[in-house]
């Protein structure tokens, strides 16, 4: 599982909407949770899902009561209702309640897809991070973990985007190598690890890796990245 999949919780009782939501959401590189029923749903909290998917017809905690008791323990992720169609004033009360979008069952994925990358992107938005970020040639789709420097398209190792996107969540700050190391591994880990990241790292986005313009070296302290244009 790629270590850097954003991380979906499923609440619906029924087998085969969670069957179609594993199977297209996994192609599109997430990493999926499933709850067949609210209170399984609230101890999978615990494995700090970045986005909720919630079908309002569970089978032993009402929907609505299910969205609050989840807003009172988390109040920033993202949640993706899934209700029956012509229950206007059931998404109006789940919009009320917090939740950030609604789907009417039949839908489709592709529109799925779509509605939780808008509710990624302003989740990002509220906590003040780009979901697309540009320095230079580089440009950082925090949304769909896409990197390009120009017009190519890059491909980083999980570890190598979970640097670059800290990176990018703090442009144009130093940041530590202590820092760095207990976001990416633990403070006690070795910092040659990161020395090793950073070059990989600059061998994929620099267009000269020995004359670095993006990701610079403040000696003796870390490295910071290019501030966005």
């Amino acid at each position: 599982m790629n270590a850097s999949a954003i991380k979906v919780l499923v609440i619906d009782d029924e087998p085969p909407i969670r069957k179609l939501l594993r199977m297209g959401l996994s192609t599109q590189g997430y990493d999926i949770i499933e709850a067949s029923n609210g209170k399984l749903a609230l101890e999978k909290l615990a494995e700090a899902p970045a986005l909720i998917i919630l079908d309002l017809g569970l089978p032993d905690i009402q929907g609505h009561d299910l969205l609050q008791m989840i807003r009172a323990r988390n109040d920033s992720v993202p949640i993706v209702v899934l209700s029956s169609r012509g229950d206007e004033a059931g998404k109006v009360q789940a919009l009320d309640l917090g939740a950030d979008d609604y789907l009417t069952k039949p839908f489709g994925m592709d529109e799925l897809l779509a509605r939780m990358r808008a509710a990624l992107r302003h989740q990002l938005q509220v906590h003040g991070e780009r979901p697309l970020f540009k320095t230079g040639e580089l440009v950082v789709d925090l949304v769909r973990r896409i990197v390009k420097v120009g017009e190519r398209e890059v491909k980083l190792s999980p570890k190598e985007y979970d640097l670059l996107r800290v990176l990018v969540q703090h442009a144009g700050k130093v940041l530590t190598h202590r820092f760095l190391l207990k976001e990416l591994w633990d403070e006690l880990t070795d910092a040659q690890y990161l020395r090793v990241y950073v070059r990989q790292l600059r061998q994929k986005i620099e267009l000269d890796p020995e004359r670095p313009q993006l990701v610079l070296t403040e000696t003796g302290i870390g490295y910071r990245l290019r501030a966005a244009d």
